[in-house]
């Protein structure tokens, strides 16, 4: 049993979601209140679930506030499906969004998703590209210093550099790394891998290419 807090200003909408989960096991704990909702509060959690607009303190402002001490991922409940919108959820560590409306099936199948990738347990490591994989520990090194990768960045890295030279269409990566029966969405896929190469740029490394008009791959004459 996984453990979530839900964050919505709407009463309706967090009777609807606790209903939904709970049906899977989790315990539910709910918040109509941004503002209230500390760190500390946070860290209990293995999943946190915050609506977008909310009064006073949406969604990116609780996301702002807590995910430099928050390890567990984030998703946001968003009926704004804008590229600046999302290119700011994901800028401030969100691992995923669900658009609104959204159905019950892929509520249930987004969620558990990312906590069945919270808990497995790979024993390899791998070298690609200038980036060291610890999948164990589940972080990307490169040089001396560790990557400042979201859970969500990290995932893809990793299935991007276990496959190099393949190339994933941003819908099969998005399904290969979330695991979610519902159709992944190509918004999230291609902010994920904005923000990935943006941070290694700092380290001179560009392992993933883009092939126009399919998807993404790692560059085959990285995996050394």
């Amino acid at each position: 049993m996984s453990k979530l807090l839900v964050v919505d200003d709407d009463l309706d909408m967090l009777s609807l979601v606790r209903a939904a989960l709970e049906k899977d096991g989790h315990q539910i704990d709910t918040e109509a209140d941004a503002a209230t909702v500390q760190p500390a509060r946070c860290r209990l959690y293995d999943l946190l679930l915050f609506d977008v607009m909310m009064p006073d303190k949406d969604g990116f402002s609780l996301c702002r506030r807590i995910r430099a001490e928050v390890d567990c991922p984030i998703l946001f409940l968003t009926a704004k499906a804008e590229e600046a919108a999302l290119v700011q959820g994901f800028g401030l560590g969100a691992d995923d969004y669900i658009k609104k409306p959204f159905s019950i099936a892929e509520l249930r199948a987004r969620v558990n998703a990312h906590l069945r990738r919270e808990v497995r347990q790979p024993t390899r490591t791998l070298s690609r590209g200038g980036v060291r994989f610890d999948i164990q520990a589940k972080v990307a090194i490169a040089g001396e210093h560790t990557l400042p990768f979201t859970k969500g960045e990290y995932a893809i890295c990793e299935h991007l550099a276990l496959h190099a030279g393949q190339v994933f269409t941003k819908e099969q990566l998005y399904e290969a790394v979330f695991g979610c029966e519902a159709e992944g969405d190509p918004s999230a896929v291609a902010e994920h891998i904005k923000n990935i190469r943006a941070k290694l740029k700092a380290d001179a490394i560009s392992p993933i290419e883009t092939v126009w008009g399919v998807g993404y791959k790692w560059r085959k004459s990285s995996v050394l």
